[in-house]
């Protein structure tokens, strides 16, 4: 039996799982929880991913290992391979006004056609030009710009600071994959290339980037065993949910993703959809919402439930819920961009205001706003024939019920599972020798 390892470096916490590469059967699996925060030490990321592997029982007898992890956080390295400052992490909102700033520099259409992105506060390219902008003495000192994965598995092949690792601070060494490339808003998904005139006009200066290796390219540890190149966490979990052409994963949590796997790149110069690659060699156009399964968990507190006796009040009313709706934006929203919005109930009349009803409208409204994102995904061309519905809010039994009828796709609902993991686990089977 060949054993392969999986990681899925999350915000919260570090999962590994050690899986027969021939039966994609878990083995075993270690789990090593991360710090709060939105700026964080990568070192903290390092010491969770040696005990998490130290929980799964070691990897002396894996022969491949890969690594997904959080998109877009900024791990900006200096000569000696040592972090130059805490990392800024995909929901660090401080770099906005840097955003803003990169749009109007080089226009959204331009963007969006040479990278596939509209600026963000989430984007690498964004916390660069903030770097540059509010901390120069540090921007002055990057040698390289990893992100999250790149660097853990960079660590893990042996490589690190000066002095403190066994092969030493090989910047070159570093490498990554299209997926976690096409988050950093200066990778160009047409060319498979980086494009260093925007890395430049973010981070004032050029800097070594991480290698991106293919589909089926690995490199090795230093005890030999083949690394694949790793993946963002949302390609990292299509590809454990076996996701292909046609498949949309609509993920519910505490906010929501939309993200479909397309065999053509998508281009949408108004920023919604993001352009994003797969690390299959095919790309992942993704739509992220803010409000999604605690609109559930509002209401429930509104009418005193629990989300068992939410789902069951839920579907005690009729569809529509008697012209009752909940526009949910709780916090705002990204998908449409209302960052101030607020939520609104409407439809209220004597007959139409009950429990039933309230529930009702919370699980649709939920769900319309994710609908939303199939919509935008759907005006690109990309193809949408199944849903397949995950995270902590695909549990309930009323959001699985009510999701065929609001997002108008038949809809299957996975195990829940460690999926980022279990796709990395797959693509080092991938690279195991034939």
């Amino acid at each position: 039996m060949s054993l392969v390892m999986g990681v899925d470096s999350s915000t919260q916490s570090c999962k590994v799982v050690i899986v027969d590469a021939a039966t994609q059967a878990v083995v075993r699996q270690g789990r090593a929880s991360h710090p709060d925060g939105t700026s964080v030490d990568p070192e903290a990321w390092w010491s969770a991913l040696q005990e998490a592997i130290a929980d799964a029982g070691g990897i002396d007898d894996v022969e491949a290992w890969a690594i997904g992890g959080q998109q877009h956080g900024m791990v900006a390295l200096d000569a000696e391979g040592r972090v130059v400052r805490d990392a800024l992490l995909w929901n660090d909102t401080r770099s906005a006004q840097a955003a803003a700033d990169l749009t109007v520099q080089f226009g959204a259409e331009e963007l969006a056609r040479r990278t596939g992105l509209v600026p963000v506060a989430s984007f690498t390219i964004t916390k660069l030009r903030w770097l540059r902008d509010h901390e120069p003495e540090h921007a002055a000192r990057v040698a390289a710009v990893a992100l999250p994965h790149d660097w853990l598995t960079w660590r893990l092949r042996g490589f690190g600071p000066a002095g403190g690792s066994p092969r030493g601070p090989e910047l070159d060494e570093l490498v990554t994959d299209r997926s976690d490339a096409s988050g950093t808003g200066y990778w160009n998904p047409a060319t498979g290339g980086y494009d260093h005139e925007l890395l430049i006009a973010a981070l004032g200066h050029d800097a070594a980037l991480p290698r991106v290796l293919g589909p089926d390219e690995w490199v090795t540890d230093a005890a030999g065993r083949r690394v694949g190149g790793g993946a963002g966490d949302n390609a990292g979990a299509a590809l454990g949910l076996g996701a292909g052409p046609g498949d949309v994963v609509v993920s519910i949590g505490t906010s929501g993703t939309v993200f479909a796997v397309s065999e053509e790149r998508t281009i949408d110069p108004s920023g919604t959809v993001a352009g994003f690659a797969d690390c299959t060699g095919r790309f992942l156009p993704l739509v992220a919402t803010l409000n999604a399964a605690r609109v559930l968990d509002a209401i429930g507190r509104v009418l005193g439930v629990d989300h068992a006796e939410l789902s069951r009040l839920a579907l005690s009313a009729q569809p529509g819920a008697a012209g009752l709706t909940l526009v949910p934006y709780f916090e705002g929203e990204r998908t449409p961009n209302l960052p101030d919005a607020t939520a609104s109930l409407t439809g209220m009349t004597l007959a139409s205001t009950t429990r039933e009803n309230l529930a009702r409208a919370a699980v649709e409204g939920m769900l319309s706003g994710l609908a939303a994102g199939l919509e935008a995904l759907r005006a690109l061309g990309v193809p949408l024939e199944r849903a397949l519905l995950v995270g902590g809010g695909a549990q309930s039994t009323a959001v699985r019920e009510i999701a065929p009828l609001v997002l108008g796709l038949p809809v299957e609902v996975p195990e829940p599972g460690e999926y980022v993991a279990l796709g990395a686990a797959r693509q080092a089977a991938s690279v195991l020798p034939s």
